[in-house]
């Protein structure tokens, strides 16, 4: 069983009959005594990938999501659909924008670490590894001495994909991106 305590992106739960994922959530806690915290959640159906808003309270518990999980391989995209290969039976298949749930502008050649998701030998989506490597395609210039504190800007990645990064990070660099929240975690070390 799955408490919302144990909530995060890309958890599988059974939600109304249906095995959905966690694509985001936020906790609210209301002011009135006794009351339980709310999760207001956003969750993707893996069979239909329609996207559901609800709100949940604190303490419900739900079945986890009968899947397998089998390493794949990035192969490429056509704009629409992405296409991997399951390296354990090397069998290809794809998958729509829609049922990539926002994962998209996080893949990139040479990729490691995804994981086909199967629910009744379908594929119904990926998970990403924790932490990818992105290669800055544009951002800002640094100006030195512009203040006294440490400051964001924002850059883009090859795949797309925006990022607030340090200022002492250029165009052409590396970086390592958190996939769970999107956030600059350093410079890749290769």
């Amino acid at each position: 069983m799955i408490d919302t305590s144990n909530f995060k992106k890309s958890v599988c739960l059974v939600y109304k009959g249906d095995p959905c994922v966690i694509v985001s959530y936020t906790v609210s806690t209301p002011t009135a005594r006794g009351a339980n915290s709310i999760f207001k959640t956003k969750l993707r159906n893996l069979l239909t990938g329609q996207i559901l808003n609800e709100s949940i309270r604190s303490g419900e518990k739900f079945e986890e999501v009968d899947m397998e999980r089998h390493p794949c391989s990035y192969l490429y995209n056509d704009g629409s659909s992405w296409y991997f290969m399951d390296d354990e039976t090397y069998e290809q298949f794809d998958l729509a924008s829609d049922n990539m749930g926002g994962d998209e502008g996080y893949i990139s050649d040479g990729i490691e670490g995804v994981q086909a998701v199967l629910i009744d030998n379908n594929v119904v989506g990926i998970q990403m590894p924790l932490a990818v490597t992105l290669t800055v395609a544009e951002c800002d210039p640094t100006i030195k001495g512009a203040s006294a504190q440490a400051q964001l800007k924002p850059a883009t990645c090859d795949t797309g994909f925006s990022v607030q990064v340090p200022p002492y990070v250029e165009a052409g660099e590396r970086i390592r991106v958190d996939t769970r929240d999107g956030r600059f975690i350093e410079r890749a070390k290769d």
